[in-house]
């Protein structure tokens, strides 16, 4: 259901490129790119020496600033030092990239504070940077955080404008994946305030786009939310089999299907099956 790199392919490749302990051949860039994979295989005395050869064989300032970042993000440092960081990154030259990963860091460590008019404020200013540079994959990971960030904040108008530009930038990209992503979030944000029908549209072109491509997790989440829609309203007969049919999905693709999802198909089965309140029970409060 994702493409994450399994632990058994992470120590294939990291034995293929840091065998006999030279790293004479790895580059900054490459040396960087190692390092999740050593963090996935808990080889803690691997990253330092990939931070370290990534700090010594950089070229130019941006290289040493990507080393610098990276250490600090294993390190745990704390916001203010990378606000220099983001200082120093700034006066760099031709170095918007990584400008602009630096403030997006910094807007998700404020978020995890709750500052949230800090986080935006780093979270904009990395997204103008990302636009500059034309760069399509950061311009969504910036929307996608200031529409958090905005519904965070509860400016349930900001979200859907956000939203609404983000799933145009995947349109205009020809980015199904995305597109499909950007669907669901958009119908979460419209179903929260309301607008039920809107949301509903949504979660289907989001689901209809899931199954262009075969993506489980789509379909669950687009299904889901049907299903939340449908319990809204009480029809209860159909959010059971919106989620039936996804189930069927997963077991039609061979896949276990998540413990949850048919969990809340025995639930809502149970809840169908209740006999309707008398009149008594209806005027009750209780």
């Amino acid at each position: 259901m994702d493409n994450e790199v399994s632990p058994e392919r992470a120590r294939q490749v990291l034995d293929m490129l840091t065998a006999g302990g030279s790293m004479d051949h790895i580059n900054t860039p490459l040396a960087l790119r190692l390092i999740p994979l050593a963090h996935e295989v808990e080889r803690d005395d691997l990253v330092d020496r990939l931070l370290e050869h990534a700090a010594t064989v950089a070229t130019n300032d941006e290289e040493r600033g990507w080393a610098r970042f990276e250490a600090m993000k294993t390190m745990n440092a704390d916001v203010e030092s990378f606000l220099h960081l983001a200082e120093s990154a700034e006066s760099m030259a031709d170095a918007q990239g990584f400008t602009a990963a630096v403030h997006h860091y910094i807007a998700l460590m404020h978020l995890a504070e709750g500052r949230l008019d800090e986080a935006r404020t780093s979270a904009q200013r990395a997204l103008v940077l990302r636009n500059a540079l034309e760069d399509v994959e950061g311009r969504s990971y910036g929307l996608a955080l200031l529409m958090t960030i905005a519904k965070r904040q509860h400016d349930d108008s900001t979200a859907i404008a956000i939203g609404t530009e983000r799933l145009e930038l995947f349109m205009t990209a020809n980015d199904e994946y995305g597109q499909m992503e950007a669907l669901a979030d958009l119908a979460h944000c419209q179903a929260t305030v309301g607008e039920l029908d809107a949301a509903r549209d949504l979660f289907n072109r989001s689901l209809e786009l899931a199954k262009n491509i075969g993506s489980l997790s789509g379909q669950l989440v687009a299904s889901w939310g049907l299903a939340d829609l449908s319990e809204i309203e009480q029809q209860y007969e159909t959010a059971m089999l919106t989620l039936s049919d996804c189930l069927h999905e997963f077991m039609a693709m061979d896949v276990p299907a998540p413990a949850q999802l048919r969990q809340r198909i025995h639930d809502l089965t149970q809840l169908r099956d209740q006999p309707p309140p008398n009149d008594d029970e209806a005027s009750s409060p209780y």
